[in-house]
């Protein structure tokens, strides 16, 4: 019986690293079959990025990931909510949200909303031995 394994990454393993080392790093892992749960996100040139380094190295053994992004939207609501949204945006920046990158091969889809996220996987089928 065959496991799933989800692997956090917190946003400071990653913050020191240039641009390209985040994207090596990430699909590292999602090509050892495994789920990144990383705190925070991507700018959108890095996820751009893995996305076409991810296009470049599919073939037989890897088919590439599926990727979610949620972050806490700022809803309509009081002027200091406001306030302190924009005052912990300027403070954590990227470090807002989660990001989600699974291996295709595993990761079928990934849903979201405001207050929960669907991954639908798939699971190895077994070949049935013909008997003779």
């Amino acid at each position: 019986m065959g496991g799933l394994t989800l692997q956090f990454i917190p946003y400071s393993e990653i913050e020191e690293l240039s641009s390209l080392g985040r994207i090596k790093k990430l699909l590292k892992i999602a090509k050892e079959n495994k789920i990144v749960l990383l705190e925070g996100r991507l700018n959108k040139d890095e996820e751009a990025e893995l996305i076409k380094t991810t296009m470049e190295e599919i073939n037989d053994e890897f088919k590439g990931i599926e990727l979610g992004v949620i972050y806490p939207e700022q809803t309509e609501g009081a002027l200091l909510k406001k306030i302190k949204g924009g005052f912990a945006k300027l403070l954590l920046g990227n470090r807002m949200g989660l990001t989600i990158i699974g291996p295709a091969s595993i990761v079928k889809e990934i849903k979201k909303d405001p207050t929960k996220i669907e991954l639908f996987t798939t699971t190895p089928r077994k070949t049935k031995k013909k008997k003779r």
